[in-house]
């Protein structure tokens, strides 16, 4: 599982408009389906709803999605409040236990337009979650991205075939699916089409992108033929990607095209072979580092993030050292750390468990370490004239997707700034 969770990592992201309010837990895909299904909320003719798209990547992710359905309980006491997501359809009678929930759908049963007429007109069952292994295509057409200003976030895969050992994801997602490239392609036309200058890619395990399509291309494929058949599209992002799926299409467009955003948040991990083999992941310490290097020397502008986990069953003090000099050996600048917590029904739950107190202590010096790395970079980037998206309010992002201040920025726009400086985990500059 790769796809990347967001900055908040799994608090609450909350949109109120109107009569009908989503709260988002978890990833990026979650808030591309939030969108979804606000606007079938809205065709079905619902009114006084809030829909809660849950997450389940960790224990404490399960824990915030049901303290946020009682919060939305006291705060909106005659709403219906209908629960989904990643969670819902883990577990959906724990949710429909909770007595501050009217109804629980499923992930698949939440891109259908009849769910939604169904409850506008009081017929929806209870709990309507079915076997999300049965589900063989994604809801990728129903919108075209969650936008703002200044970016378009664009579904082109759902699911995952691989069966880490500490990831619940796959039962809740189902089995890998592509969204069909003519899809994606037109879908970017009209996002370009209305001012979008940026649009990233997004998926569960992207880089599986079209394994299950007519003669499999790959997700450098896709990227190819975005690049040619949108030309007026200024950027082209990737959200997270897995280190060892990436094609030689796709490395060869990070190499030559500067549509193609110098940014890779990478599914790693972990720092250590053996954490790694217990993981069941498919790529080595060395392949990591490996791969940075090459993608640094065809493109010296390149910045990576990643996921670590700290505390994995079994992790030593050398294993977890191992996961430390990974920031360095990789040059990450961007961290997301989590503290490992055991998902029922996975294997990892039923390895040997380090105690909490030593995996919340690790999780800490990671991320210290994260923060350190994130300084070093911000650093290396002061004096120089770079190109800023700009998201809001003067805030934006550099080509790699850090952000800055300049004052003065428009939403949308892009410019030339210089760095000048950082405070407060932010860049600083000033209009070129």
């Amino acid at each position: 599982m790769t796809t990347e969770i967001l900055p908040e990592a799994v608090l609450p992201v909350s949109d109120p408009r109107g009569s009908i309010e989503t709260i988002t837990l978890g990833c990026r895909l979650n808030l591309y389906e939030s969108e979804a299904m606000r606007n079938l909320a809205e065709d079905a003719g619902l009114s006084n709803v809030v829909l809660v798209n849950t997450c389940a990547v960790t224990g404490e992710a399960v824990r915030q999605a049901r303290q946020t359905i009682r919060r939305a309980r006291k705060q909106k006491p005659d709403a219906l409040i209908v629960v989904t997501g990643c969670a819902a359809q883990i577990d959906p009678g724990m949710f429909a236990a909770m007595p501050e929930v009217d109804r629980v759908i499923g992930n698949a049963e939440k891109a259908e337009p009849k769910t939604f007429v169904a409850l506008a007109g009081g017929q929806s069952e209870r709990v309507l979650v079915n076997d999300i292994m049965s589900v063989r295509e994604t809801a990728g057409h129903l919108i075209d991205g969650v936008q703002d200003r200044a970016r378009a976030y664009v579904q082109v895969q759902n699911g995952c075939d691989h069966r880490c050992t500490f990831c619940i994801i796959p039962f809740g997602r189902g089995n890998s699916r592509s969204v069909p490239a003519g899809e994606v392609v037109a879908m970017i036309g009209r996002l370009v089409a209305k001012g979008v200058p940026e649009v990233v890619l997004s998926g569960v395990d992207m880089t599986s992108w079209g394994a299950d399509l007519p003669g499999q291309p790959t997700l450098g494929d896709l990227v190819q033929r975005i690049l040619k058949l949108v030309p007026d599209l200024k950027r082209l992002r990737l959200s997270s990607v897995d280190a060892v799926e990436i094609d030689d299409t796709l490395f060869r467009l990070f190499a030559e095209e500067e549509r193609m955003m110098p940014h890779l948040h990478l599914s790693l991990q972990h720092g250590a072979d053996m954490i790694l083999k217990r993981m069941k992941r498919r790529h080595t310490r060395e392949d990591a580092i490996k791969l940075a290097a090459r993608l640094r020397a065809a493109r010296p502008d390149i910045a990576f993030g990643a996921d670590l986990i700290a505390g994995f069953p079994t992790e030593t003090e050398a294993h977890f050292a191992d996961s430390l000099a990974l920031v360095d050996d990789v040059g990450l600048a961007f961290l997301h750390v989590f503290p490992f917590s055991p998902r029922p029904e996975t294997p990892a739950a039923r390895m040997p468990q380090l105690d909490k107190a030593t995996i919340k202590a690790r999780a800490a010096i990671l991320r210290e370490k994260g923060q350190q790395a994130l300084a070093a970079y911000q650093d290396s980037q002061i004096g120089t004239t770079q190109t800023v998206l700009i998201e809001r309010d003067g805030k934006g992002r550099l080509n790699s997707f850090a952000e800055i201040q300049v004052p003065g920025g428009l939403a949308g726009t892009l410019i030339q700034a210089r760095v000048t400086g950082r405070a407060d985990g932010y860049l600083v500059g000033e209009l070129a």
